[in-house]
Formats: structure tokens, C-alpha cells, sequence
């Protein structure tokens, strides 16, 4: 099927030969979205503002790409202890929530949908990036294999400290206050990050939860947190406006999850009973697995889909059309393409990021890429 005919449907509903067009409105929960392709949340290091906050840099470069469907923020901290990386922003204070507000304001604005997420890094931190020192925490006190960038360069991962369970219990109030926290700042929902090796992910994996209490051993007990925080956001803020990403057998982060086949259908299971406003999945190697999990979900299923050694491109709508899933998230053409879905619509050029403009720097590879040309 072609765009063209794709485009020739209303409302979202399937075209005439049953495939589903990506570019009219759906709804997923309490977010109604002008299509169906999402802004993957992306690290870019730019939280210059007072107290880790956003700034109005950032709310340019997030306005100018308010025609995504969904934008999901950059990771943002639920906490102090959960920062791992430097210039990241938070949504633990009213200073910060104050500062979000020229965000989500200029979002809406430009007629965008915008979800906050909230990411603790765990053990994927380092002192130096915390403006206390704080040490990071983890499940278990076993420290990841790699380096961690810092304002003086590339150093060694840090031995974590072990979360005692009123400490686990801390952390998931912690992200209930900063999931109502982004309400507050006008944000339309919460995206919680279980992906990446970050906090929730490594209480699932079987290399860095060696606990021997009600939070680790069985797969039962390693999905308690990961469903524990899911609840008590949900309870917060409302279930409609509240969404989870996994990435099942991700490595990243010296992760290892040896039952991957057992745990995440133990934790949709659970999921499925809080009726959320999307899942959304990180997909590694296996499709055949992220189509168990998209048959097994209730809800709306948004899908990064697996492109080693690629990015996720324009041949990744037929994702969509053929009901793989119902949203689609494009992480680095978003960077460089502020107007993406006009651009996959109409079949304009893509212009590639640039990389070594990733992280920190202030709007060059940023908010200088250029829209299309209007017609």
C-alpha cells in the first residue's frame, strides 16, 4: 500500500485494504494524538537552568517538533540520587517544575502532545554528575562494566549502594511525586523508563538483583518494583496518563537477563490489570518475542523496533499499517528532522544528525535544523 492511499483514511481507521494509515489521530489513554508516530525520548544534556531545570532552549527545541504525535522527553530525574549523566534536567523541586512550564506551554502552543519521563539511572551514574556527590544505588552493590562521561571526561563506573527495602519504598514515592510533579508543570502524561540498564531495569535482570528479599530471587519478586512504581503513579497521576518502556534482553548497561522469556510476561500480566495509556517497547534482536508481548498487551502498544547497525526509518510505517504495533517511535531522525511526519508523509529529503552535537553544546545540532519548505 502506498502513503498516498494510506492518507485517503480518517480518524486512524484501517484503509480500504486493512492496513492502518500512520498519519491520522488516534488516542492512546487520556492522549489524543495527531498521528501515530512518536518522538523517541533522547538524553541531549542541555539542563543549564537553575537547579537542573529546563530552560528556553529547550522549549524551542521541543515546540519545534510538536507535530510528532507524541513527544516523550529526554529522561528526566525523579530524585537527586536518580541524575547519572551531567545537565540532565529533574522534576523534584518547584524551581523545576516551574522551569517545565515554558516547555509543555510551548508544546501545546504549536498543537503537540508532550509525556514527561521519568528515568532513575541506578547504578549508571557517577559522583561527579550530582551536584551533592551523591553515590549512586542500585539493587545489589555490583558495579557495571564500563565508563560513564563527566565534566572531567570519561571515568570508571562506580560500586552502587545497595537500596534497603525502606529505601526501594522511598524510591517509588519518589517517582509518584515527580510523575504528579509533571501535571503540574503541564505535561500531558508520564513515560516511566524500565529500559537501558537504568534503576527499574536492573531490579528485573538477573546479573545486578542478587537480593534475597521480597525485591529480588524470582522473576515474581524482580517485576515487584518496575509494577510497585507503575501502580503508584498511576494512582497519582491516573492510569490514562501513564506509560512504562521496556526493552527486553537489552545488554546495554552491562545488563544480563538470563529469563527475559518468563519475567516480561509475568510483568505484563501485572500491567495489564492497571489499564495504562501505552507500553512501550525497545525492541533488541527478537520480533518474533515483541509480537508474544504486543499479543499479549490490552492496550496501546508503541514499538522502537529493532534496526542494528540502522536507525528506525521510513520503512518502518508498514509497522504500523500491517498492526505490528499502533504507535512507532523514531528517536535520531526526529533530531535532525524537527517536521518528520510532513517529511515521511510527502516523501521529503531526511537530513542526517550529527553526532558530536548529541550531548551538551547549546543550539547548534540542536534548534538549527532546518523544516521543510512550506508548500
Amino acid at each position: 500500500m502506498t502513503l498516498a492511499h494510506a492518507r485517503e483514511t480518517t480518524d486512524g481507521a484501517p484503509a480500504r485494504d486493512g492496513a492502518v494509515d500512520p498519519f491520522r489521530p488516534t488516542r492512546a489513554g487520556a492522549l489524543q494524538l495527531s498521528n501515530r508516530i512518536v518522538m523517541s525520548p533522547m538524553t541531549r544534556s542541555r539542563a543549564y537552568g537553575p537547579d537542573a531545570g529546563a530552560t528556553a532552549l529547550m522549549a524551542e527545541y521541543y515546540a519545534q517538533r510538536a507535530s510528532a504525535g507524541l513527544i516523550v522527553t529526554e529522561g528526566i530525574q525523579p530524585s537527586a540520587v536518580g541524575q547519572g549523566y551531567p545537565d540532565t534536567p529533574g522534576l523534584h523541586s518547584d524551581t523545576q517544575v516551574d522551569s517545565w512550564r515554558q516547555v509543555t506551554d510551548a508544546v501545546h502552543a504549536s498543537g503537540g502532545q508532550i509525556v514527561a519521563q521519568l528515568m532513575h539511572t541506578g547504578r549508571i551514574a557517577h559522583p561527579d554528575n550530582t551536584a551533592g556527590r551523591v553515590t549512586p544505588v542500585a539493587p545489589s552493590a555490583v558495579r557495571a562494566d564500563g565508563q560513564i562521561f563527566t565534566p572531567s571526561g570519561r571515568q570508571d563506573l562506580v560500586e552502587p549502594v545497595a537500596l534497603t527495602g525502606e529505601e526501594v519504598w522511598r524510591t517509588v514515592a519518589d517517582f509518584a511525586a515527580a510523575a504528579s510533579n509533571a501535571i503540574r508543570a503541564g505535561f500531558d502524561g508520564v513515560e516511566l523508563h524500565g529500559a537501558n540498564g537504568y534503576l527499574l531495569h536492573q531490579f528485573l535482570a538477573t546479573n545486578v538483583n542478587q537480593r534475597t528479599d521480597e525485591w529480588g530471587g524470582s522473576p515474581r519478586n524482580r517485576i515487584r518494583l518496575t509494577v510497585e512504581t507503575v501502580r503508584a503513579v498511576a494512582e497519582a497521576i491516573g492510569a490514562e496518563r501513564t506509560a512504562l518502556r521496556i526493552s527486553p534482553a537489552n545488554p546495554v548497561g552491562d545488563i544480563v537477563e538470563d529469563d527475559y522469556t518468563t519475567t516480561y510476561p509475568l510483568l505484563v500480566d501485572e500491567l495489564n490489570q492497571l489499564d495504562l495509556a501505552y507500553l512501550h517497547v525497545l525492541e533488541t534482536v527478537d520480533r518474533g518475542f515483541t509480537s508474544a508481548l504486543r499479543t499479549q498487551w490490552h492496550g496501546v502498544f508503541l514499538l522502537n523496533p529493532a534496526t542494528p547497525g540502522s536507525t528506525t526509518g521510513p520503512e518502518h510505517l508498514a509497522l504500523v499499517e500491517d498492526g505490528t504495533t499502533d504507535l512507532l517511535s523514531f528517536g535520531r531522525l526526529f533530531i535532525a528532522n524537527p517536521d518528520l511526519p510532513r517529511r515521511l508523509a510527502t516523501g521529503a529529503p531526511l537530513q542526517e544528525a550529527d553526532p558530536a552535537t548529541f550531548y551538551g553544546g547549546h543550539g547548534t545540532g540542536y534548534t538549527d535544523y532546518p523544516h521543510t519548505a512550506s508548500n
